[in-house]
């Protein structure tokens, strides 16, 4: 039975690196940059939560609610004041705003919340856990909500970017920009609306993390946000797909690996797989090869 224990909170915890990977995913598809940055957005979706709830004692769902609704407008202002003016700057100019804008969250928070760790209220603390096999395997609350939420969120993206006339334009300016201006597509809005989902997608995992790992902290997006920036990269980053498959994938390498190997070795064994997986397949499991033209 531990091993199914495992295998659940594998799958459990790469639920949330999958949900984090997905505005990762979404981001570098859709803008081609990568937002360094959407770790700590985690952490403030979590520490609006954990206000909602525990300062003005409302309900776990509407503290989702602002946690999401606060997040994709720190989403949308990060990327109209930090990344849009870099829109025709180099890649190395626009990650190194991106570290810096991360930087800023975490002080921010800092001064903000303290470093004194808040102890979470988990979102559904109401309800039970799930005892099978004669309660020999008891799956928590926590484990099937947090699974459910990632199914849910991959469902929705993929019908929201194949069948809506905005997930539509989303993959218009993906395959080329100047092409899709032409076409009538509005680029900018394009762009606001990707980092505005991203960044609501980063307070639902942020509340479902800290949800399952109490401890909240201004560095708690940090090693989160870093790991589904490779749950994305081993999925092939790009493909929405590909993010869920790789968040799954490292959470169960991450909690067998702290099981059966060492929880100090765990975090290095994770990106080991990562390269092994890279030099064999450098666009990532699920991602395609794209050929560059001169």
């Amino acid at each position: 039975m531990s091993f199914l224990s495992y295998l659940i909170n594998g799958i459990s915890l790469g639920s949330v690196y999958a949900i984090i990977a997905l505005g990762y995913t979404m981001v570098y598809g859709i803008a081609k940059m990568l937002n360094f940055a959407h770790g700590d957005v985690i952490m403030v979706g979590a520490y609006i939560s954990y206000c909602v709830t525990e300062s003005l004692g409302l309900p776990p769902i509407v503290s989702v609610l602002a946690a999401m609704v606060v997040c994709t407008v720190l989403g949308m202002t990060i990327e109209r004041f930090a990344y849009k003016p870099l829109r025709s700057a180099t890649s190395l100019a626009v990650l190194i705003t991106a570290i810096g804008v991360s930087y800023l969250l975490q002080n921010l928070a800092l001064l903000i919340w303290g470093s004194t760790p808040r102890s979470f209220k988990s979102i559904v603390s109401n309800m039970n856990s799930v005892k099978l096999f004669d309660g020999r395997l008891t799956i928590s609350a926590e484990a099937i909500v947090t699974i459910i939420a990632c199914i849910v969120i991959m469902v929705a993206l993929t019908l929201f970017t194949s069948k809506t006339k905005m997930g539509k334009a989303m993959r218009a300016v993906s395959e080329d920009k100047g092409a899709a201006q032409l076409m009538g597509i509005n680029v900018n809005v394009t762009i606001s609306v990707t980092f505005a989902i991203g960044s609501a997608l980063a307070a639902i995992a942020g509340v479902l993390l800290c949800s399952a790992y109490p401890n909240l902290l201004p560095t708690t997006g940090s090693m989160p946000g870093i790991k589904a920036f490779t749950a994305a990269v081993l999925g092939g980053i790009g493909s929405i797909p590909g993010a869920m498959l790789g968040g799954i994938v490292l959470g169960i390498i991450e909690i067998f690996a702290k099981a059966y190997i060492s929880t100090q070795l765990a975090n290095a064994i994770v990106f080991a797989v990562l390269i092994i997986v890279l030099l064999v397949k450098p666009a990532g499991l699920l991602g395609k090869q794209i050929k560059e033209k001169v």
